[in-house]
């Protein structure tokens, strides 16, 4: 298979990761649909450099020492678990707590700053998409890859991620998705806690078993 297939295959993969839905999906479409589109834009920001961080780690060999090192996986395992189950109780307490928002309103709920690290700390919070990386780069990069393949794959797997979850904080931030996420607010947020929470407590789960 040739570079230029290789390159393709890889970001179609990447692609279809980013995506199936997840934590991910839910933090920057409640952030565009409960602050704004250009925080909901922040967090996707976010989401594209932690990937590109996975996704450099990955190149570098990050999987062989998350296998050799099964201690160090599990502590991020349980790190990632608690920063879900965190941001899952939060999300469940404020549920109840109301607001109105009219169309072209703006809310200004947090800085830029934290929107953005939202998004960074919520992509890396889950170890396993290291090693999601790591397997599309080993099953299908050559041993040995001439230097140009893995350097543009780097800011392509950014584009991929931060353009993906972008689209997504547009479409969630217009004037009729945020009016029913104003009549939902209580429900919506709930089931994203339980979205989140259920994917913390798999993973505590996954590290209890193993």
């Amino acid at each position: 298979m040739g570079s230029l297939a290789i390159f393709f295959a890889v970001s179609a993969a990447i692609l279809l990761g980013a995506m199936s839905p997840g934590p991910s999906f839910v933090v920057v479409a409640r952030t565009a649909l409960s602050s704004s589109r250009g925080r909901g834009v922040l967090a996707a920001l976010g989401m594209g450099l932690g990937g590109s961080i996975f996704a450099l780690a990955a190149l570098l060999g990050l999987q062989l020492v998350l296998t050799a090192v099964p201690s160090l996986y599990r502590g991020l395992q349980i790190a990632g678990a608690l920063y879900l189950l965190f941001i899952a109780y939060t999300l469940w307490k404020s549920a109840p707590n109301l607001f109105s928002v009219t169309d072209g309103e703006q809310l200004q709920k947090g800085s830029a700053l934290q929107a953005f690290l939202l998004g960074l700390a919520t992509q890396l919070s889950n170890p396993k998409t290291a090693i999601v990386y790591a397997s599309v780069f080993s099953a299908a990069l050559p041993k040995e890859p001439t230097w140009l393949l893995p350097t543009a794959l780097i800011p392509t797997v950014f584009v991929i991620e931060f353009g993906w979850y972008a689209l997504v904080a547009i479409g969630f931030s217009t004037g009729r998705a945020r009016q029913a996420y104003v009549r939902g607010k209580t429900f919506i947020d709930r089931v994203a806690a339980g979205a989140m929470g259920a994917l913390g407590a798999k993973i505590l789960l996954d590290v209890r078993a193993n």
